[in-house]
This record gives structure tokens, C-alpha cells and sequence, in this order.
């Protein structure tokens, strides 16, 4: 703890000589900074001298650190050293494990898997869907999270271990040998030609060297003999800036300002430009995009959008106009901090003003009457103040209460979609192709009556609305009045499970098929065999099929002049950038 406090010491002697050579503007805010880290300082000196009880240096401080942050940004985070292994899988993809998605089964009380990844060691060693861990190596796993059970999981790569499980379609308890090694999450889980030449690329994560993957992609895909393109990147929360910059480079001419950063040091203030080639300038191209579309994923849409290369389609994104660089701290901790905002080729800022921890996090995107008007290359108008608003607004289908009760795997789930989905697994060696499978009706009815046996109940939000609203009237007084009117809605409000499996049957029926689908054919079979489900990704291959809609929908208003957008030249960008965007 001396050592502690003498380094305190010194790096605030070392920060005081620095700021006393600053602008006299500047003393006040100096001040105050030194005072509260001298305060800082002595609080936890006295704490760690004369507290009733021996104090956790690394718990107590780190909890300080951490609320610090907390009166930031939700993207300012502070990883010790045990947790810096988070932030590399957040920047790189990688870990090393077995390469399988694990879940907490609450009926069971134990972590099963969920699903192996293609190609990676639990798949290779045979683990299948539903498998109860029950050890690894000599360490039990009964009982435990997730997180602790994933713990163990990971470990060095080439290292081999014991893995015991249970398989509930035999009952049977199995030990398997299983070696570790490095697992890269695929960026592009699937792409491929559909009906009428249109490609379909899906993007997840803008990890390390993605745009290496999409490029091939694309190409493998024009080999094929793709005429336009669907690149999808709903639900993508971002990554590498510079990976960004790579895949819009794919597909708009060499020298283009994409990116402009600025923050409060003149080095976090960059332009990111295109630099190469492009592969492609022409080709129709639609981008789907939803709410949880954000910062890199936006970079890539609303520099694709702003120069009028492609269509963008879904609903608002994110909106996170942010910038985060990693630095190295003392003792191997890492800090992510935000630096700089980004700006993309129309000029405009798509972070949401509310960013702060301390008014809620992001909470809503600004109403357009707040916003500030941009223009396109070609014209077209476009808004800054909250996320890429898309060209064509397309709602997904949402999900009713009882699918999500079914799917989720809270403390008083009777897991009941899960078993079922197992027992069918076991009943089925194969099943149809990917692609066009759907889960009989027949299939579907075994499902309702295993739920109405199972004793399944769920929270009915049309009951929950009634029940306040009766609160409501009986405090205003109009209940006694109403009482009838209220009697009556609550026997048409009565619950009926057969019913309401029955209204819902289309949307449990693609929930059924979609887990059956990944359990036969991994993530990939999953994405392919979702298209056929998928509003948004038809509505993009009309829109494709359809070339006139298509350039009306890239042209500007009759009304309105056409406001070139500038493209600045300047110096290429550094290759080696580190800053992220996440």
C-alpha cells in the first residue's frame, strides 16, 4: 500500500509541474482536479489505516474507478487486468476455448449447451444441442453460471481437457477429451446467391480483419453470378473504424473523406479516406439496418447512404456517434475511453445528445424538428441528432408475450420449447434442407399439446394493462360506474393458453424453426432458412428487382436544388489505426 501511495504521490508532483506550464485560463479547472485527487488520496489512506475491518484495495478503488466512469459515457470502461481478456474478444473475435454457445437451464440447474460453432472443437468432438455439462477436468459444474462455467471452458490454446456431460436424449453420461484452441467467431456467419440473382451478405461484428472476409464474399458471390446485393447489418453493434472504411472503400471511388474525428487533442482529430481501388461502383445495393445497427455498423450504412451508393432499408439505427481508443494502463488494466465524435461524408454527427451514464444512457433519438438538415452527394436530405434514419422504413414482425415467455430461460421457466425441441432433435437424425424447411403442421400441434400438459403459464400483457387500469379508475373514483364495463372485458380478457397458441402459431412456428435449423445446420443454416420469413429482406429484393424504385429512391426531390457534398483530398490513412468503435 506504500508503494501505492508513493506513486500517488509522484505522478501528482509529475502532473502539477505539467499543469502549472498550462494557460493561466486553465489554473481553476486545474485546481479543482488536483484538490480532489489529493482528497481522494488522504480519504483512502485514513480508510486503509483505521477502518473497522482490512479493506479490499482492488475492490474498494476499483469500485471508485468505476463510478467515476459511471458519470461519463456508457462507453468510457475501465478492465483490470483479470478482465482485459473482454476487451480483446470485443476488438479481435478471438478466444480460446471450445467454440460453442452455452446457456443456464434453470429446470436442470445446470449450464447446457446451446450450440456448438461449425468447425470448432465441440462441434469436431460431437457435442450436441442440449448436452448437460457436469465437469471439466476434476472441477464440478453443478450448479454453476455461465460466466463460471465459461470460465473454465477457456484456456490456453493446444491445452486438453475431460469435459463430462450428460445427453438427455440417451440419458447417458459421456466423457470427452477436448482440446482448445484459438476460436475466430466468423464475421460473415453466411452469404450466398438467392432467387434472381440477389446476394445476401450478413455482417455481425466489425472485428479484425472482416473486411478481408466480406470482400471474398462478394466476389465468390459475383462468380456466382450476383446482379445486386443485400448487405445486411441489423443487430451488428460495431468494431473497428478502420474495418468500416475498408468495406465502404469495396464499393466508392479512391479518395473520398468517409470519416472525420474530432475530440478535445488535436490527434484524436483524423480524416479517414478511401485509399484503394474499389471493387465495384454500380451494383445495386441495399443495406438492412434496426435499432440495434450501431457505430461502425452506422459508419458503413450512413457513408454508403450519404454518398447515394446504396438503399438503406429497416429502421432507425443506434445512433452512436462515438469514438473509443484503448490505453494501456499501469499494472496490464486497459482503459476503453471516448475521445473524439465522428463525422461521415455529409458532414452530419449521428450520436443522440443524451449519451451520458447520469441522464440514463442513450434513451431516445432527437425529433426532427431539433435536428440539422445535410445533403448527400446527389442532394438528397439527411439528418444528424440520433442514428441513420433509413430510406425505406420496413417494421419487422414483433414478438408476442408467449413467444417470449417460451424462449426465455428465466427462474420459473419449465423449459418446455427446450424439451420439446430436444425431443424432436431425437426423433429426427435429418431434416429438409436449410433453406426451405419449416416445421409441419402436425410438428406444430405435438408442440401445443406438450405446452398445454406442461403446465405452462406466462404474464399476459393485456391483463397486466387491465389490472392498472382498474387501480386507476378505483383511485379516481369511476370504478363503481364502470364496474360492469370492467367485469365484462375481464372474462373476454380471460385466460386461455390453447387460444392464444393457436392466434400466435405462425411466429412460434419460425421460432421452432429456427432453433431446429441451427441445431441441424449451425448459424449459417439458421440465416439462410430465416429469409423466408423475413419482410424487410423481401421488400429489399423487390426494391432490387425493381430498378426504376430503385434509382427514384437514390434521386433528390424535384423541389429541391442538388447540393454537391465536398470531398476533401488529403493524407491516407494509417493502416495500423487502433482507434475502435464499439
Amino acid at each position: 500500500m506504500k508503494k501505492f501511495f508513493l506513486a500517488f504521490g509522484l505522478w501528482l508532483c509529475a502532473w502539477g509541474s505539467t499543469v502549472m506550464a498550462q494557460n493561466p485560463a486553465d489554473k481553476e479547472h486545474n485546481f479543482k482536479v488536483a484538490k480532489n485527487l489529493e482528497t481522494f488520496s488522504a480519504i483512502y489512506k485514513y480508510l486503509d489505516m483505521m477502518y473497522v475491518d482490512t479493506l479490499d484495495a482492488d475492490e474498494v478503488v476499483g469500485n471508485g474507478i468505476n463510478y467515476m466512469l459511471h458519470s461519463l459515457d456508457p462507453y468510457t470502461v475501465y478492465y483490470p487486468e483479470e478482465k482485459v481478456k473482454d476487451l480483446d474478444l470485443m476488438i479481435s473475435g478471438k478466444y480460446a476455448g471450445i467454440g460453442a454457445l452455452i446457456r443456464y437451464n434453470f429446470a436442470l440447474k445446470n449450464v447446457v449447451i446451446d450450440e456448438p460453432y461449425e468447425h470448432m472443437p465441440a462441434a469436431e468432438v460431437g457435442l450436441k444441442k442440449g448436452d448437460i455439462v457436469l465437469a471439466i477436468g476434476d472441477s464440478t459444474m453443478a450448479g454453476k453460471d455461465v460466466a463460471y462455467v465459461s470460465s473454465h471452458l477457456r484456456g490456453d490454446a493446444g491445452t486438453t481437457f475431460l469435459l463430462t456431460i450428460r445427453r438427455p436424449s440417451t440419458n447417458k453420461k459421456m466423457k470427452i477429451r477436448i482440446t482448445r484452441r484459438a476460436i475466430q467467431l466468423p464475421a460473415v456467419p453466411y452469404y450466398g446467391v438467392q432467387e434472381g440473382g440477389v446476394g445476401y451478405l450478413d455482417l455481425n461484428s466489425f472485428t479484425t480483419d472482416c473486411s478481408k472476409d466480406v470482400r471474398r464474399a462478394f466476389l465468390d458471390m459475383k462468380k456466382q453470378g450476383m446482379t445486386s446485393l443485400v448487405f445486411d447489418l441489423r443487430n451488428n453493434g460495431g468494431g473497428s473504424l478502420q474495418e468500416a472504411i475498408n468495406i465502404v472503400n469495396m464499393f466508392v471511388p479512391k479518395g473520398l473523406t468517409l470519416v472525420k474525428t474530432v475530440g478535445k487533442m488535436e490527434r484524436a482529430n483524423k480524416e479517414y479516406k478511401t485509399t484503394v481501388e474499389p471493387i465495384d461502383t454500380v451494383m445495386p445495393i441495399v443495406v438492412l439496418v434496426n435499432g440495434e445497427t450501431a457505430s461502425a455498423s452506422e459508419i458503413t450504412s450512413g457513408s454508403l447512404q450519404d454518398l447515394d451508393r446504396a438503399v438503406v432499408l429497416g429502421t432507425r439505427t443506434y445512433g452512436k456517434g462515438l469514438v473509443q481508443a484503448s490505453m494501456n494502463l499501469p499494472y496490464n488494466a486497459s482503459l476503453k475511453l471516448t475521445t473524439s465524435k465522428y463525422y461521415i461524408p455529409s458532414g452530419r454527427c449521428i450520436q443522440a445528445i443524451n449519451y451520458k451514464h447520469a441522464n440514463g444512457g442513450y434513451t431516445e433519438h432527437i425529433p426532427d424538428s431539433l435536428t440539422h438538415v445535410f445533403h448527400t452527394a446527389d442532394g438528397r436530405e439527411v439528418r444528424d441528432g440520433g442514428g441513420i434514419k433509413p430510406d425505406v422504413e420496413v417494421l419487422p414482425d414483433s414478438l408476442p408475450n408467449i413467444a417470449f415467455y417460451l424462449a426465455s430461460s428465466g427462474r420459473d421457466s419449465t423449459e418446455v420449447m427446450w424439451n420439446w425441441e430436444l425431443q424432436y432433435l431425437k426423433k429426427h437424425p435429418s431434416i429438409g434442407p436449410a433453406k426451405t424447411f419449416v416445421l409441419s403442421d402436425a410438428d406444430y400441434e405435438d408442440f401445443k399439446q406438450t405446452v398445454l400438459k406442461s403446465g405452462f403459464k406466462y404474464d399476459r400483457e393485456s391483463r397486466k394493462y387491465l389490472e392498472n387500469l382498474v387501480k386507476l379508475a378505483r383511485f379516481e373514483g369511476y370504478y363503481e360506474d364502470a364496474k360492469p364495463e370492467f367485469d365484462a372485458l375481464e372474462k373476454k380478457l380471460s385466460h386461455n393458453l390453447a387460444k392464444d397458441l393457436d392466434y400466435n402459431r405462425q411466429t412460434l412456428k419460425k421460432l421452432l424453426t429456427s432453433d431446429l435449423v441451427s441445431a441441424y445446420y449451425y448459424q449459417r443454416g439458421s440465416l439462410e432458412n430465416s429469409l423466408q420469413f423475413d419482410k424487410q429482406w423481401k421488400k429489399a429484393v423487390e426494391i432490387l428487382q425493381n430498378p426504376a424504385e430503385y434509382r427514384k429512391l437514390l434521386q433528390p426531390s424535384a423541389d429541391r436544388p442538388v447540393v454537391k457534398a465536398e470531398t476533401a483530398a488529403g493524407a491516407t490513412v494509417d493502416a495500423k489505426a487502433k482507434t475502435k468503435v464499439k
